[in-house]
């Protein structure tokens, strides 16, 4: 008999590292099996059942996976972040659509193959937005998940259409067929806004300045910041980002009203959370150099998002508002990591 599983790709990322040591902490069952590029940090590996090293692209890995395992869920992570799809759009497309529309006919054929569904969890990214100009933005608040979607980035652009790829295998595929065999893919979305991790450091998210600015201070270095100070983006820390993920997989489907559902915590200024680390690390050194190109796609985020179908539908609730996630996450947590 094969094996229950859990997949996890791309899980050497930042969400990757939180998500599976969660897991592991609670006595996972069906066990994890990982999926990335990279092989997994030496802390994380033997965390997992098993690791396999190399490419979502690569169909001879899912057929391997598939004869092996029975795959109850999918934590689909693997990803081109925003900045590095900007340098390499076609790149990006191949990793985080492509990728993703195979992960996803994966999914279909593995409910197939065992009778039910397959729960697959989606990680997008408030990238989805597009808002025209800076008074708009002002004037927006907080968006609902269906304003504002017209991207203006590469990694938005694939993640807005991931999205809507994942609600067309849960909903509608194949329709036209004699006997349509929707249904086996049951997709669940969280829009995250920024991530802040204390573990990790920042691997090209257009929003990381707010981690970079904290790592930076901890390991003593200057902090030049890439936007205005007056910047204000929606952003929740990693615990939290793991517990949304891991909350709306084990929602009861019938809970739920639609597959994409915006999550956030607080929304601080640049400036906020500069001020945040200079009360911490008093002897840093944060500066700004605003670069243009990079400000204009922040700008074109909202300030912030309404989650309120996550809090309704499946009781979505961040421990940490922006004092505690400072005071009592980041903070301790950075100066440890770089204490040793």
């Amino acid at each position: 008999m094969r094996k229950p599983i859990v997949l996890v790709t791309g899980a050497d990322g930042e969400i990757g590292h939180g998500l599976i040591s969660r897991l592991a902490a609670e006595g996972a069952a069906p066990a994890v099996v990982t999926l990335d590029v990279n092989p997994l940090d030496s802390g994380l590996a033997g965390l997992v059942h098993r690791e396999i090293t190399g490419s979502i692209l690569d169909q001879g890995i899912l057929e391997r996976i598939l004869a092996e395992y029975e795959v109850d869920c999918v934590f689909h992570l693997a990803a081109l972040l925003s900045a590095r799809s900007e340098f390499t759009p076609v790149t990006a497309h191949r990793v985080n659509v492509e990728g993703t529309l195979q992960l996803l006919e994966f999914a279909q054929r593995e409910g197939e193959s065992h009778g039910r569904q397959v729960t697959f969890v989606y990680p997008s990214s408030v990238a989805v937005y597009g808002l025209p100009d800076v008074e708009t933005r002002a004037r927006a608040g907080r968006v609902t998940e269906d304003e504002w979607n017209v991207p203006i980035t590469m990694y938005g652009c694939n993640k807005l259409y991931c999205e809507q790829l994942g609600r067309y295998y849960a909903r509608h595929y194949k329709q036209l067929g004699a006997r349509a065999p929707s249904g086996r893919v049951d997709f669940r979305c969280v829009r995250f806004p920024g991530l802040i991790s204390a573990e990790t450091l920042p691997s090209g998210g257009t929003s990381d300045y707010a981690p970079e600015m904290t790592h930076a201070a901890a390991r003593r270095r200057a902090y030049v910041c890439f936007v205005r100070a007056d910047t204000r983006l929606p952003f929740m820390v990693m615990p939290d980002a793991v517990d949304a993920l891991l909350r709306l997989a084990r929602a009861p489907r019938e809970a739920l009203s639609r597959t994409a559902y915006n999550v956030r915590a607080f929304n601080p200024s640049a400036g906020d959370i500069r001020r945040a680390v200079l009360e911490a690390f008093p002897q840093a050194e944060i500066t700004y150099r605003i670069d243009d190109q990079r400000q204009a796609i922040v700008d074109s985020w909202p300030e912030d998002v309404d989650d309120t179908a996550a809090r309704r539908d499946w009781g979505f609730a961040p421990r940490y508002d922006f004092e505690r996630a400072f005071s009592e996450y980041l903070i301790p947590t950075v100066q440890a990591r770089y204490a040793m």
